[in-house]
């Protein structure tokens, strides 16, 4: 496994009332352990021997808490910044310490349960200079976005201080990477460098190899009291370590129209789209439960030339958008573009195929169960149509039928969306209850 190395010269300003200026933030105790004690303990499990500590602030408590790093099994060196940096501009001083050709680094508030050899091998797959790990999350209408084409290549970085007048993926940038150790040399002396800002944003913008990880584990930034306190909550009930994709999943797969949005026939165009009332509720009990919530959908109307799949990627992330702001989101989106029947104005014959994605074929509850480590069989399937159900039980799930109108994919008589939602809380409760 590789070297890695923690940023961990934070002040912690928004930590004042923990720790009262006496302690540097990365010392912050979470159930009575510093949060790097935490950290360093995933990279032993992992098989990280080596680990390089940049240190400012209050250093020496930090120096004294870990000598010389036997406790942890682990060969620690430190490197001291005289006057803070950012979060790159030490990049300089790694050059003669590290030896191997990539490292992972580490931000020194936050708490992490990854996988990281499946995470590695992502990185050495795609030969990516950088590889960044992002998750949806419950806020990120204040959150620091990516925008990355479909083979993860990150396109662009979307601040939290734009203005957002566009509908955007909710797809955040948690602060754990790998790197290739060519990218040190893009900091050519130490100065004051902000990682994404200086470094990353112009790469992404060259075309460079910087790629997103997606992955539903735990990584969160634990710099105020508040997420402290929630991610101690976390370890208690076992949430941290149950989500790591080393273990066997359990997800939720939903229908999209009819389920989560208002069914008004195919959705072509972004307004079109409108979530159903009580989807939100629904995503939020899944969202804080030990289920993935994987959105399976399929989408003729790419087959049919009636949408484009860039005018597609506008409606999910509307509907993305719109969960957002209410403190909701989903895992991931899996769609089937396909439709065997020709004879349509405009069709694109590229996607007139049969396929294995198309439901009731269960080809995108196999790949979702590929990307994330699902069990199939712990899983279940809802959905508004007896194509969905059928879809769920030949991939092995348990499935719910929520109303609707004729079922199948006939339906013409949908009943109010209000019942829809009803039938959704109940089917989520009821899940969740098992």
């Amino acid at each position: 496994m590789m070297h890695a190395v923690i940023m961990a010269g934070g002040k912690g300003t928004r930590l004042a009332a923990l720790t009262k200026g006496e302690i540097p933030k990365p010392m912050a105790p979470v159930l009575g352990k510093p949060i790097l004690a935490w950290q360093l303990e995933q990279l032993k499990r992992y098989g990280v021997k080596r680990v390089t500590m940049i240190v400012g602030h209050l250093k020496e408590r930090i120096l004294s808490y870990f000598q010389s790093g036997e406790d942890f099994g682990l060969t620690i060196d430190y490197i001291e910044e005289t006057e803070p940096l950012g979060t790159a501009g030490a990049f300089p001083y790694l050059k003669e310490t590290l030896q191997d050709e990539y490292f992972l680094l580490v931000f020194g508030d936050v708490l992490f349960n990854v996988d990281l050899h499946r995470m590695e091998r992502f990185f050495l797959e795609k030969q990516a200079e950088v590889l960044l790990f992002a998750h949806p999350n419950s806020h990120p209408f204040d959150s620091d976005l990516i925008q990355a084409d479909g083979d993860g290549r990150v396109l662009c970085f979307d601040s939290k201080h734009n203005v957002r007048d566009y509908w955007y993926d909710n797809c955040v940038n948690a602060g754990l990477y790998m790197l290739d150790r060519r990218v040190l040399d893009r900091v050519k002396e130490p100065r004051k460098t902000d990682l994404e800002k200086d470094i990353l944003a112009p790469m992404a913008k060259a075309g460079a190899g910087v790629y997103a990880y997606r992955s539903p584990e735990y990584v969160k930034d634990v710099g105020t009291i508040e997420r402290i306190e929630a991610a101690a909550e976390d370890m208690r009930s076992g949430f941290i370590e149950k989500r790591n994709l080393n273990r066997r999943q359990k997800a939720i797969f939903l229908d999209r129209d009819g389920v989560i949005n208002v069914l008004k026939g195919f959705v072509r165009r972004e307004e079109e789209l409108e979530l159903l009332p009580g989807v939100v509720e629904a995503l939020r009990l899944v969202n804080s439960s030990e289920y993935l919530a994987i959105v399976v959908s399929n989408q003729p109307v790419i087959a049919r030339g009636e949408t484009t799949p860039e005018e597609l990627q506008t409606i999910f992330n509307k509907m993305k958008t719109l969960l957002g702001r209410e403190g909701a989101y989903v895992d991931d989106v899996f769609y089937c573009p396909h439709h065997p029947d020709r004879g349509f104005p405009g069709e694109r014959p590229e996607y007139k195929i049969s396929c294995s994605c198309r439901k009731p074929q269960p080809g995108m509850l196999e790949a979702a169960a590929e990307a994330y480590h699902i069990d199939l069989a712990q899983s279940w399937m809802i959905g508004d149509s007896t194509t969905d159900i059928e879809c769920g039980k030949r991939g092995g799930c348990r499935t719910v039928l929520v109303k609707t109108g004729m079922g199948g994919t006939d339906r013409k008589f949908p009943v109010k969306p209000e019942l829809v939602a009803e039938d959704l809380l109940d089917a989520v409760g009821h899940i969740l209850g098992c």
